[in-house]
């Protein structure tokens, strides 16, 4: 059975040092193993998945623009793909193995196709690394474990802006979700 990489919000706005919303050094910090992982899950022809945010300022409908600054607006530097990911998507965007898609929610399900792309081609497995551990990937985590997928998170592969939220969402893919929480190496 094919198994899918979801590399979720890896964009300047999430991990550059002057994005809107930036996790800064601990998402910088992930960029060679998430482009590790991408190429092995490619090369052993699996899936990889990109779902990354796309907000617009004046959608007075999305509870983020409430708490969070403006980020990963539409055709802007802040939502183009961080670093080596950027020119690893525009050298593979055309395989029928890599998607990316726009959510604008925190979980990469909601308001979503993605459910219904991963069952088609029968993915029952998914693999999340991206930023950020205790929103995004947290949200996208819960709802894989309640529509039955198994689960690896990549403990080298998360990062976040808040240290103890990053150590309590681990835990809790542990403890709570029962996931694999490994490392790349």
């Amino acid at each position: 059975m094919p198994k899918a990489l979801l590399i979720i919000d890896y964009t300047n706005d999430f991990v550059a040092l002057n994005g809107a919303l930036s996790a800064k050094e601990p998402a910088i910090a992930l960029e060679n193993t998430i482009v590790t992982l991408a190429d092995k899950f490619l090369n052993n022809n699996d899936y990889v998945i990109l779902p990354t945010d796309l907000h617009s300022p004046n959608d007075t409908f999305n509870p983020e623009n409430k708490l969070f600054p403006a980020h990963n607006l539409p055709q802007t530097w802040g939502r183009t793909l961080f670093g080596k990911l950027d020119p690893w998507f525009q050298n593979n965007q055309t395989s029928n193995h890599v998607w990316q898609f726009a959510k604008n929610r925190y979980s990469s399900f909601t308001n979503t196709n993605l459910d219904n792309y991963l069952r088609e081609r029968q993915i029952t497995e998914i693999h999340l690394v991206g930023v950020v551990t205790d929103i995004c990937v947290l949200h996208t985590a819960i709802d894989a474990y309640n529509l039955n997928y198994k689960v690896t998170i990549y403990e080298n592969g998360v990062a976040s802006f808040d240290t103890a939220g990053h150590a309590w969402a681990l835990n809790h893919f542990k403890t709570v979700l029962g996931f694999n929480v490994v490392n790349s190496d």
